[in-house]
């Protein structure tokens, strides 16, 4: 892979001005002996490399030379720079490749504006990570990411919510993160499905490729499948009163950032009353207990006596 390092090395001579031996093999991850040997290679391709020895030396590019390479705006490398700081690419491998595209971001920039480009990017961060939270762990990532850069058909073996296994032959057609979890997009006889990948407990590659659907979009079929999905849930309304510190909290405990705008005042000073909505009168009791005292349900019935009773048991079991 030379030519990968010979351009890496004359990006880094152009977006970073004279570096010396030291630091280039640094950079490159070889000796010093071998950054010697590129740059005699690159004054062999005809490009201007000065390389000066003693105290305040070091390698650099002729003043006023720059590579053919496509322009770009520093408006245009600000935004770029900016959303690709890592993250997701990463974990698909792509850092290297996501490193090298940045470089040349950079060194696509005349000289009088990278400097400010650079520093105005890094005023920006992007964290795709949820709060509270590690990263998945997804031990057939790899797996996945060459499946679907490849368009290799696999069979899976996927363990369900309840906890149940399948099998089955799918044709991936996309991998997603979304909040630091990754879903598997794939087809199957049932249709184009999200597959939550950490799930993913068996990946067997077959021997067949497939055609890709000429009219798939990954990012049309998310937010379309992300609206049915959140439409398919949270289907039990639950009315509670809440006092105005536990309003605040709703974020915080529910990861709710809209419900608290519909609350309205109760006839009890700093309380309030709003519907949320649930899955089930299981996770209802599970997430609302985490306001303790602050909350109080008032309907439905059957929700309002279940926690009252597992209130009773936790007050019981801390009485002993």
């Amino acid at each position: 892979m030379r030519a990968d390092r010979l351009l890496s090395l004359l990006l880094c001579l152009q977006s970073r001005g004279r570096m010396t031996a030291r630091q280039l093999a640094d950079e490159l991850e070889v000796s010093v002996r071998t950054v010697y040997r590129d740059l005699e290679a690159l004054a062999a391709a005809g490009v201007p490399v000065v390389a000066n020895g003693g105290p305040g030396g070091g390698c650099r590019l002729m003043d006023g030379w720059r590579s053919p390479l496509l322009g770009i705006s520093a408006e245009e490398a600000t935004a770029l720079l900016a959303v690709s700081a890592g993250g997701p690419l990463a974990r698909l491998g792509l850092g290297d490749a996501l490193s090298q595209a940045r470089l040349k971001l950079v060194a696509s920039l005349p000289p009088a504006g990278r400097a400010a480009t650079q520093a105005a990017a890094a005023r920006f961060h992007i964290d795709t990570q949820a709060w509270f939270r590690p990263p998945e762990l997804v031990p057939y990532l790899a797996e996945l990411v060459d499946a679907v850069r490849g368009d290799r058909r696999l069979r899976l073996t996927h363990r369900r919510a309840d906890g149940r296994t399948t099998k089955k032959t799918v044709d991936p057609l996309g991998l997603v993160a979304k909040a630091g979890v990754w879903y598997l997009v794939a087809r199957s006889r049932d249709g184009i499905r999200a597959h939550r990948a950490a799930r993913i407990t068996g990946v067997e590659r077959l021997s067949d490729g497939f055609a890709r659907p000429g009219d798939f979009d990954l990012a049309q079929f998310w937010s379309r499948w992300t609206t049915e999905f959140e439409a398919s849930l949270d289907q039990l309304p639950v009315t509670v009163r809440l006092t105005t510190e536990a309003l605040a909290a709703l974020p915080a405990v529910l990861g709710d950032t809209t419900s608290a705008a519909h609350a309205t005042p109760d006839p009890e000073d700093g309380w309030h009353r709003l519907t949320l909505h649930f899955d089930s009168p299981l996770a209802a009791r599970r997430r609302l207990l985490g306001f303790g005292p602050e909350v109080e349900v008032l309907e439905p019935a059957d929700v309002r006596a279940d926690l009252a009773q597992t209130a009773r048991r936790i007050a019981d079991r801390y009485g002993h």
